[in-house]
């Protein structure tokens, strides 16, 4: 149910701790990421807590990360969607106007046939990236529409289009995976068939920018997306909220819902130090791990184990800060046998003095999966923060 109307002040701080991509599965010969994983304080905060397993968005659905982090903050991802490509434009500080079209762009490598060797061109550091997309703004021209290109992180990008007539409605260039050649957009609705015309074109012509660069030779599109205005997260839980995180897209969702965002961290230490710097100032913080994610999705099992452990180490540090309510969750799978975000529940566990105890004492999948907090849409989670935060009233007489 919506909570709004119970929300009540209260002298209390919160913790969202979100290791992206952080659920995986167990096979016949290992357990998953997390279980394997050195967590000795994760598995201490999970004896104090109670724990479990949340769906972003349900039951066999496979979540991009702007459903997964709307879900975390309390939003229905079936009802409020968020594209990639605005949730780029807003970690960019890049204003889309109302009729734009935002994708979300891979630099990629492509073979001499044409098909996907590399989706994101073997990571391609900043700097050439930098200047791939410098080439591509200087050198694609689209009759129609005026197109923008901005730099987002190693492989990622932003891609803009603004014109008239332009319709977000349109299915990915991007194939997910290698060995296969780009997808041509198709339009969803009769009214996106001019703009998958120029995304066409917008490929086209990129190739031929970038044939000479030694990775990234192609960019590969997804997250066709527009202008959108979402309910802001004070208006709806009363609270003053910040978050922390490195990457432009999470800081970017973040800002959409009205967040501040602090901070220009680079690493998990630089995040740790934002945080004690802004704590005195909010009632909530979102504080985001990316490194679990990136190596599932390359398929490194030992460096996204490495990833959990890195944000096990600092868990002493996050609870030397005195929050009344933790939660750490993901907001979903990236298991690195399928290197790739999978429908797989993400385990969960909240932390409060009011919280109550289950009978878990490891933070891992099978583990959770017997926890007090069950199997729920991981939209739930916000309302369980909020009561044990002591910020929700009673419902009726």
């Amino acid at each position: 149910m919506d909570v709004t109307r119970l929300i009540q002040a209260a002298d209390t701080k919160m913790l969202l701790v979100v290791m992206d991509g952080l659920g995986g599965y167990a096979d016949t010969e290992y357990g998953t990421e997390l279980e394997e994983a050195a967590t000795p304080n994760l598995d201490r905060l999970a004896t104090e807590a109670i724990s479990g397993l949340v769906e972003p968005v349900g039951p066999g659905i496979t979540p991009g990360s702007g459903p997964g982090h709307l879900g975390l903050f309390g939003y229905d991802p079936g009802r409020f969607e968020l594209g990639r490509g605005a949730l780029s434009a807003a970690g960019l500080d890049f204003e889309l106007r109302t009729g734009d079209v935002a994708a979300r762009g891979n630099l990629c490598t492509l073979a001499a046939d044409g098909t996907v060797a590399d989706r994101r061109a073997g990571r391609v550091p900043d700097a050439e990236a930098t200047a791939a997309v410098a080439k591509l703004q200087d050198g694609v021209r689209l009759d129609g529409a005026e197109v923008f290109f901005r730099h987002e992180r190693e492989h990622r990008l932003l891609v803009v289009l603004r014109g008239a007539g332009l319709d977000p409605a349109l299915t990915d260039t991007d194939p997910q995976r290698e060995s296969v050649a780009p997808l041509d957009p198709q339009p969803l609705e009769p009214e996106a068939k001019h703009t998958a015309e120029l995304v066409t074109e917008l490929v086209a012509q990129a190739q031929n920018v970038l044939a000479g660069e030694p990775n990234a030779n192609g960019i590969l599109l997804r997250g066709f997306d527009t202008h959108r205005e979402l309910p802001g997260f004070a208006e709806r839980y009363g609270l003053r909220a910040a978050a922390v995180a490195i990457y432009p897209m999470y800081r970017g969702i973040a800002r959409l819902l009205g967040m501040d965002v602090l901070g220009r961290p680079t690493t998990l230490t630089d995040e740790l130090q934002v945080l004690r710097d802004g704590w005195e100032d909010y009632d909530y913080f979102f504080v985001h791990h990316k490194g679990t994610d990136s190596a599932g999705e390359d398929g490194d099992r030992p460096r996204k184990i490495a990833a959990i452990e890195q944000l096990d180490a600092v868990v002493p540090e996050l609870r030397a800060l005195l929050p009344d309510v933790i939660a750490v969750s993901g907001d979903h799978s990236t298991p690195t046998q399928m290197a790739a975000h999978s429908w797989h529940p993400v385990p969960a566990l909240l932390w409060s003095e009011r919280c109550g105890r289950d009978d878990v004492d490891r933070f891992g999948e099978r583990w959770c999966r017997h926890g007090g907090l069950g199997l729920r849409p991981t939209k739930e989670l916000m309302a369980l923060m909020l009561a044990n935060a002591g910020r929700l009233q009673k419902y009726g007489a």
